[in-house]
C-alpha cells in the first residue's frame, strides 16, 4: 500500500471531492476484496480502529451516523444522514459522505461519495465471503431482493464471477421481473426466481424484513450471506437454516448489537466466528455455512484505501 503522501489525493487548495459516478470508477471490486480481506486481518490485530457508531436524532424522524476507522496509514470518517421524511419530498432518503486523511498529518485528502462507497464495499464484503467459504466459483446465485444493495451485487457477481447465472427473488413476480429487466445490460444471465431451486450454490439475501424470509433445511456445500437486515428489528435468516449452518460474521461484535436473524434466534456466540478466523481457516467447504454481515467503518477504510491507489496509478 502506498502511503497517502504519494498519491494524488489532496491539493494545496482543498481535498479532492467525488461524486457517486467519480467514486465509482476508483473503486474496483477486484481489488475491494482484497482491500477488505487485509483489513479484517488488521481489525482483529488491533491495528484498524473502528468503534461502535454513534446515532443522533437529525430533524423530524431522522438520525445522523457517525462512523470513523483508523489505521497506521489513513483515517476516515463516514457520515450518513437517514430522513425518511424525503420520501414524500422527492429526495433521497440517504445522504452520506467519506472523508479520508492521511493518518501521520491529519490533512484531508478526499471526499467520496458516501452511498457508493457502501453499495460496493457491502457486495465486495459478499464476494470475499464466497471466495473464503465455498471456495469455487458458484454456477448459481439467488438474490432475494430488488433494491440498491441488489443492484450493486450484480454488479459485483458480474465483476468476478461473469459466467454465474443470478437468480433473483423479489415481493412479488412483477418486482423480480422488472429488476431483471432493469439490469441484463450488467449481467446476461439473470432472471426471476419463485422459490430456492435446489442447485443454488450461494444465495444473498438483501432485503430490510421484520420476518425471517429464508428459512431452508441447511444444505452441505450451500452459502447463505445476510447481508440486508441491519438492525436488531430485522430478520432475514429464520432458525432452521442457523441452526444448521456454520456461522460467521464479518463483525460478530457489531453483530450481537445488530444481526436481528441471530438475536431471535437465540444464538450461541461462541459458534460465530470472525471473517478474519474464516481468513485464516481452516474452512469445511463441505458444510452448510451463513456469512452475517452487518458492515463496520473498517470496510470503508479499506475501499478509501482502493480510492488512494487508484489515484495513484493514474
Amino acid at each position: 500500500m502506498n502511503s497517502p503522501s504519494s498519491t494524488n489525493g489532496g491539493t494545496d487548495t482543498g481535498p479532492l471531492v467525488f461524486d457517486r459516478e467519480r467514486t465509482a470508477t476508483l473503486l474496483d471490486f477486484h481489488m475491494l476484496v482484497d482491500a477488505i480481506a487485509e483489513a479484517a486481518a488488521e481489525q482483529e490485530a488491533g491495528t484498524i480502529l473502528s468503534p461502535e457508531r454513534l446515532v443522533v436524532p437529525l430533524g423530524e424522524g431522522g438520525v445522523l451516523l457517525s462512523m470513523p476507522a483508523t489505521a497506521r496509514d489513513i483515517g476516515i470518517h463516514k457520515l450518513v444522514n437517514v430522513q425518511p421524511a424525503n420520501r414524500r419530498r422527492g429526495l433521497p432518503t440517504i445522504h452520506a459522505t467519506v472523508t479520508v486523511c492521511d493518518a501521520a498529518t491529519g490533512r484531508i485528502l478526499c471526499i467520496l461519495d458516501g452511498p457508493e462507497v457502501t453499495g460496493r464495499r457491502t457486495a465486495a464484503v459478499s464476494m470475499l465471503a464466497i471466495r473464503t467459504l465455498l471456495r469455487r466459483a458458484p454456477a448459481r446465485i439467488l438474490l432475494f431482493g430488488t433494491g440498491v444493495q441488489a443492484g450493486y451485487h450484480v454488479r459485483a457477481i458480474h465483476a468476478l464471477h461473469p459466467q454465474s447465472e443470478i437468480l433473483v427473488c423479489g415481493r412479488s413476480a412483477q418486482s423480480s421481473e422488472a429488476f431483471c429487466d432493469s439490469h441484463r445490460d450488467l449481467h446476461p444471465f439473470l432472471g426471476p426466481c419463485a422459490a430456492p431451486p435446489s442447485d443454488i450454490d450461494a444465495v444473498i439475501m438483501l432485503t430490510t424484513s421484520k420476518e425471517p424470509v429464508y428459512d431452508e433445511q441447511a444444505r452441505p456445500g450451500r452459502l447463505v450471506i445476510g447481508a440486508g437486515a441491519f438492525k436488531p428489528e430485522m430478520a432475514e435468516l429464520g432458525r432452521i437454516t442457523l441452526d444448521g449452518s456454520d456461522l460467521y460474521a464479518d463483525d460478530p461484535a457489531g453483530a450481537r448489537h445488530e444481526a436481528g436473524d441471530l438475536l431471535r434466534a437465540n444464538t450461541d456466540w461462541s459458534r460465530v466466528r470472525s471473517l478474519a478466523a474464516a481468513l485464516r481457516g481452516p474452512v469445511d467447504v463441505n458444510r452448510a455455512a451463513v456469512f452475517k454481515s452487518v458492515g463496520t467503518a473498517a470496510w470503508d477504510l479499506a475501499a478509501a484505501r482502493v480510492a488512494l491507489k487508484s489515484l495513484a496509478s493514474g
